[in-house]
């Protein structure tokens, strides 16, 4: 194992430590069924995402891309600073929103409206964070990160557009004009979204 792949592992090892601890103390979530649904849809990922790494034509085109890819040097550094950027904004996002956090398209008792910090440039910067992380990953350790990046990243724009819709219910006012200065996912120049979904 070289050196960036053992610091890929360490960066994801922090990054499960925290959310370990840092899931302590946070509300009580609310609706039991919306709550056996959200784990149902992140287990059906995994499982695909076990599936698809086992399919040999998709693990020969892998195998094939890794093959070209240099191994270390700049791509290296590259990679495990993108993933170090993506697990620090995860990180950074989750300790902003603090008691307010729970898992994807899950429902919190007195949810609170969080649009400072990471959260004044994009409403989901734990999603974008960990999708940073995963793309760093892809680029210092394996290119069979691009698995659960894809995966993963078809789950999290799903997720916050369902969040996004509750949010728009929970704050009516206010939540559609932070939509307008604010990006879902990417903090690019320009247009924001103009309507909630």
């Amino acid at each position: 194992m070289n050196i960036y792949r053992s610091l890929i592992g360490a960066l994801w090892l922090v990054l499960g430590a925290y959310w370990a601890v840092a899931a302590i103390g946070v509300k009580r979530s609310v609706g039991g069924r919306q709550r056996t649904k959200a784990i149902a849809l992140r287990l059906g990922v995994i499982v695909l995402i076990l599936l698809a790494v086992r399919l040999s034509p998709l693990r020969h085109v892998l195998q094939s891309v890794q093959a070209r890819i240099p191994n270390g040097g700049v791509t290296g550094v590259v990679g495990v600073v993108l993933c170090a950027l993506g697990v620090g904004l995860a990180i950074w996002a989750r300790a902003h929103i603090d008691r307010n956090w729970g898992m994807p398209m899950s429902q919190k008792e007195n949810p609170e409206l969080v649009m400072t910090g990471p959260y004044a440039f994009v409403r989901h910067p734990i999603y974008s964070g960990i999708l940073l992380a995963m793309l760093g990953s892809a680029l210092a350790a394996t290119v069979f990160w691009v698995i659960p990046f894809v995966l993963f990243g078809s789950f999290f724009v799903y997720s916050a557009r369902r969040e996004e819709a509750f949010m728009t219910s929970q704050f009516p006012g206010e939540y559609p004009a932070y939509m307008k200065r604010s990006h879902m996912l990417l903090p690019w120049p320009g247009r924001t979204d103009r309507s909630p979904r």
